[in-house]
């Protein structure tokens, strides 16, 4: 391919783990990637660093800043734009209610409003990073794309305004605009702050001798985790597929934060007994009968979703897509990066 046909793609949230998998994997298949970053005092592009010498384009944005979102789409002219972007940590919703709805729901209006007023509706594709936290108290289990929604966090019904939006301009514009209602996806690329990296990197700094326990909240809750590299693939397969359509992403797998908590301290060579209910259970080393798990109250939300599970049949079916990580090799995958943080 030259260099004249090849695709060029937008990638809001960038420097993230999802945004860091997909530009990665579309630089592979030979896109000109370009990347929207926010301005910050501090480095943030960690994740990426290694992508510039491949040819990634950053650009100052934001999602709150529309006229910087239409002269970017403009100057950029994409053929794709994945919309990644986001205050994804559903627990900081609760506190920051305003910012997540601006960010998370507004955001998509103004990136569907961009492709529109530029009058790009037959150039640029469209897909929306969706989440399965769109069904929050699920009736039924596993969930697909009929299942009716419950959102029970600001960040969640943030997330089913730009769901809907996306539905509304591909059936009043005729734009290729999709969702994809992706499951829990982790990496060793995963933020600190969410619960699967917060567990494997105290379990990493317990095996070092670096912390002495580690502090959960609901042990109970169970969610269908994968690998965010998979998940990335399945982005892009959406924007290949021949119409736009929503499209679940998942395992079909769950596993309680429990479950996770012991394979991580597995794979450094600990054995947890449990003992205890509720908020005063505690996790203990099955040898040394020291304390290494705690429930912190603080980190329960103010409205629990307390389980989730995918069904992507029609993902499968249609796109070809697959989960390719098990879940335990997924865990092991990230301590034994953590691990190898801690000795550098």
């Amino acid at each position: 391919m030259s260099v004249s046909q090849k695709k060029t793609a937008l990638i809001t949230g960038i420097t993230g783990q999802d945004g860091a998998y997909l530009s990665d994997f579309l630089l592979s298949k030979n896109y000109s990637v370009h990347g929207l970053q926010r301005r910050s005092s501090l480095p943030n592009d960690d994740r990426i660093q290694h992508q510039f010498d491949k040819g990634l384009n950053l650009h100052y944005g934001d999602m709150t800043d529309s006229l910087n979102l239409i002269r970017l789409i403009d100057k950029i002219q994409p053929d794709e734009i994945y919309n990644l972007a986001a205050q994804s940590h559903v627990h900081v919703s609760f506190d920051k209610p305003e910012y997540t709805g601006n960010v998370d729901g507004l955001g998509v209006v103004r990136m569907l409003e961009s492709i529109r007023i530029l009058r790009m509706e037959q150039k640029t594709k469209f897909f929306q990073a969706s989440s399965s936290e769109l069904f929050g108290l699920a009736k039924t289990s596993p969930q697909n794309e009929t299942t009716p929604f419950y959102p029970r966090s600001p960040y969640a019904t943030a997330k089913l305004y730009g769901y809907w939006t996306v539905v509304n301009y591909r059936e009043a514009y005729g734009m290729f605009a999709s969702n994809g209602i992706m499951f829990n996806h982790e990496s060793p690329l995963r933020g600190e702050e969410f619960v699967t990296r917060k567990v494997t990197k105290s379990v990493a700094r317990i095996a070092k001798g670096l912390q002495d326990c580690l502090y959960l909240g609901n042990l109970n809750a169970t969610r269908d985790w994968g690998h965010a590299r998979d998940y990335m693939v399945g982005a892009w397969q959406i924007l290949q597929h021949d119409n736009p359509s929503d499209f679940v992403l998942a395992t079909g797998q769950e596993h309680s934060v429990r479950q996770l908590t012991e394979l991580a301290f597995a794979e450094v060579g600990i054995s947890l007994t449990w003992s205890g209910q509720g908020v005063d259970e505690i996790g203990q080393d099955s040898v040394t009968g020291k304390v290494l798990v705690r429930v912190d109250v603080a980190q329960f939300r103010p409205a629990e979703v307390d389980n989730l599970l995918g069904d992507s049949t029609r993902a499968r079916t249609l796109l070809g897509w697959s989960s390719t990580v098990k879940f335990k090799d997924l865990i092991s995958e990230m301590v034994q990066a953590d691990l190898r943080d801690m000795d550098r």
